[in-house]
């Protein structure tokens, strides 16, 4: 069985440098930049549920030039040899056909591959945005919530 761990020190900083490479790159609607960080078998699924390969993931970005900007919440960042799982939030600010801008932000897992040249290359991107969580908390939820109020 394969275990995760917690990146090391440095295999965080890789990833996290790719991460910021990959957010400029979008903005600046760099293609060369995207075609590098991505492997050829990505899978990167929109928050809407649109699900693009790297070809069309690419086209995406030159034909929408959505992106304008992009912020990260706290991230975890977990390995298992040469494969990393990155977690966290993603807001992103976007431009809309008719020029509006919107906000979409949410949850997002990423795993990224370490090739053979030793570079952090994305594989999988999905995004989940937030929404009306209808169950509310769970109780492990909410005795955590409470015990960090309580160490505080």
């Amino acid at each position: 069985m394969t275990t995760f761990n917690m990146a090391d020190a440095a295999t965080r900083e890789a990833i996290l440098a790719v991460e910021a490479r990959r957010q400029r790159a979008l903005i600046d609607v760099d293609a060369v930049e995207l075609d590098d960080l991505y492997e050829e078998s990505l899978v990167h699924i929109h928050a809407p549920g649109l699900t693009h390969d790297k070809a069309q993931l690419i086209e995406h970005t030159l034909t929408r030039r959505a992106y304008v900007e992009m912020n990260r919440g706290d991230l975890n960042i977990r390995t298992a040899g040469d494969v990393a799982v990155m977690t966290g939030e993603l807001v992103n600010r976007l431009r809309n056909p008719d020029g509006s801008e919107r906000i979409v932000a949410g949850a997002v897992t990423q795993v990224l591959r370490r090739g053979d040249d030793g570079r952090w290359r994305f594989v999988s991107f999905q995004m989940t945005p937030y929404g009306t969580q209808v169950w509310g908390a769970l109780p492990s939820e909410t005795t955590e919530a409470t015990s960090e109020q309580d160490n505080a």
